[in-house]
Protein backbone atom coordinates (compact mmCIF):
# COMPACT_ATOMS: atom_id res chain seq x y z
CA UNK A 1 0.00 0.00 0.00
CA UNK A 2 2.69 2.32 1.15
CA UNK A 3 4.78 1.97 -1.98
CA UNK A 4 1.80 2.95 -4.58
CA UNK A 5 0.49 5.83 -2.15
CA UNK A 6 3.81 7.72 -2.16
CA UNK A 7 3.83 8.00 -6.40
CA UNK A 8 0.37 9.35 -5.94
CA UNK A 9 1.52 12.06 -3.46
CA UNK A 10 4.49 13.16 -5.42
CA UNK A 11 1.96 13.65 -8.10
CA UNK A 12 -0.66 15.55 -5.42
CA UNK A 13 2.19 17.88 -4.28
CA UNK A 14 3.08 18.98 -7.91
CA UNK A 15 -0.02 19.82 -8.70
CA UNK A 16 -0.37 21.65 -5.58
CA UNK A 17 2.79 23.14 -6.37
CA UNK A 18 0.95 24.14 -10.19
CA UNK A 19 -1.82 25.61 -8.23
CA UNK A 20 0.31 27.64 -5.32
CA UNK A 21 2.08 29.19 -8.60
CA UNK A 22 -1.22 29.23 -10.61
CA UNK A 23 -2.41 31.14 -7.36
CA UNK A 24 0.71 33.80 -6.43
CA UNK A 25 0.80 35.01 -10.13
CA UNK A 26 -2.72 35.08 -11.32
CA UNK A 27 -4.66 36.09 -8.62
CA UNK A 28 -2.90 39.12 -7.59
CA UNK A 29 -2.72 40.49 -11.55
CA UNK A 30 -6.36 39.60 -11.61
CA UNK A 31 -7.12 41.52 -8.97
CA UNK A 32 -4.84 44.81 -9.54
CA UNK A 33 -6.22 44.53 -12.74
CA UNK A 34 -10.11 44.77 -11.84
CA UNK A 35 -10.02 46.25 -8.21
CA UNK A 36 -13.56 45.05 -7.65
CA UNK A 37 -12.56 41.74 -7.69
CA UNK A 38 -10.92 42.09 -4.59
CA UNK A 39 -14.26 42.59 -2.45
CA UNK A 40 -15.54 39.47 -4.19
CA UNK A 41 -12.41 36.96 -4.03
CA UNK A 42 -11.08 37.00 -0.89
CA UNK A 43 -7.80 34.86 0.15
CA UNK A 44 -7.61 34.56 4.28
CA UNK A 45 -3.90 35.08 5.13
CA UNK A 46 -4.78 31.87 7.53
CA UNK A 47 -5.05 29.85 3.72
CA UNK A 48 -1.02 29.87 3.23
CA UNK A 49 -0.60 28.72 6.81
CA UNK A 50 -2.40 25.83 6.02
CA UNK A 51 -1.52 24.92 2.58
CA UNK A 52 2.27 25.18 3.79
CA UNK A 53 1.33 23.22 7.10
CA UNK A 54 -0.31 20.39 4.48
CA UNK A 55 2.67 20.65 2.08
CA UNK A 56 5.32 19.84 4.80
CA UNK A 57 3.67 15.76 5.71
CA UNK A 58 2.86 15.45 2.69
CA UNK A 59 5.80 16.20 0.84
CA UNK A 60 8.30 14.53 3.82
CA UNK A 61 6.03 11.32 3.50
CA UNK A 62 6.23 11.36 -0.34
CA UNK A 63 10.18 12.09 -0.62
CA UNK A 64 11.24 9.38 2.46
CA UNK A 65 9.24 6.77 0.77
CA UNK A 66 11.33 7.99 -2.53
CA UNK A 67 14.67 7.43 -0.67
CA UNK A 68 13.85 4.65 0.54
CA UNK A 69 13.07 2.97 -2.47
CA UNK A 70 16.09 4.79 -5.02
CA UNK A 71 18.66 5.98 -1.84
CA UNK A 72 18.79 9.54 -3.92
CA UNK A 73 18.68 12.91 -1.29
CA UNK A 74 18.99 15.69 -4.16
CA UNK A 75 15.01 15.55 -4.82
CA UNK A 76 14.73 15.51 -0.78
CA UNK A 77 17.18 18.71 -0.73
CA UNK A 78 15.65 20.61 -3.59
CA UNK A 79 12.08 19.87 -2.43
CA UNK A 80 13.34 21.26 1.49
CA UNK A 81 14.31 24.08 -0.39
CA UNK A 82 11.00 24.57 -1.66
CA UNK A 83 9.50 24.13 1.58
CA UNK A 84 11.62 26.37 3.29
CA UNK A 85 10.69 29.08 0.84
CA UNK A 86 7.12 28.49 0.95
CA UNK A 87 7.23 28.95 4.93
CA UNK A 88 9.24 31.79 4.51
CA UNK A 89 6.23 33.25 2.38
CA UNK A 90 3.69 32.13 4.38
CA UNK A 91 4.58 33.04 7.76
CA UNK A 92 7.50 35.60 7.09
CA UNK A 93 4.99 39.12 7.33
CA UNK A 94 6.71 39.90 3.78
CA UNK A 95 5.61 42.42 1.89
CA UNK A 96 3.14 41.13 -0.97
CA UNK A 97 5.19 41.76 -4.08
CA UNK A 98 8.35 39.82 -2.08
CA UNK A 99 6.19 37.21 -0.40
CA UNK A 100 5.02 36.14 -3.78
CA UNK A 101 8.64 35.91 -5.58
CA UNK A 102 9.41 34.16 -2.51
CA UNK A 103 6.37 31.60 -2.65
CA UNK A 104 6.57 31.22 -6.76
CA UNK A 105 10.29 30.09 -6.50
CA UNK A 106 9.46 27.78 -3.59
CA UNK A 107 7.18 26.46 -5.76
CA UNK A 108 8.92 25.47 -8.05
CA UNK A 109 11.63 24.02 -5.87
CA UNK A 110 9.47 21.87 -4.81
CA UNK A 111 7.97 20.94 -7.62
CA UNK A 112 11.10 20.15 -9.48
CA UNK A 113 11.82 17.84 -6.29
CA UNK A 114 8.61 15.76 -6.61
CA UNK A 115 9.01 15.36 -10.27
CA UNK A 116 12.78 14.32 -9.84
CA UNK A 117 11.61 11.89 -7.02
CA UNK A 118 8.92 10.52 -8.93
CA UNK A 119 11.00 9.87 -12.02
CA UNK A 120 14.27 8.35 -9.94
CA UNK A 121 11.18 5.83 -8.59
CA UNK A 122 9.76 4.99 -11.65
CA UNK A 123 13.44 4.45 -13.11
CA UNK A 124 14.26 2.18 -10.23
CA UNK A 125 11.23 0.35 -10.78
CA UNK A 126 11.92 -0.44 -13.97
CA UNK A 127 15.33 -1.53 -13.20
CA UNK A 128 13.60 -4.12 -10.65
CA UNK A 129 11.54 -5.37 -13.77
CA UNK A 130 14.43 -6.05 -15.64
CA UNK A 131 16.90 -7.61 -13.53
CA UNK A 132 13.52 -10.15 -12.43
CA UNK A 133 13.23 -10.89 -15.81
CA UNK A 134 16.97 -11.61 -16.30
Amino acid sequence: MRARLTPSLDAFTIGASGVCLVHCLVLPLLLAAAPSLSRLVRVPEEFHVLAFALAVPASAFALSGGYRRHGVILPAFVASAGLLLIGIGALGGLQVALETGVSVVGSVLLAIGHLVNWRLRKRYAQLRACRRSA
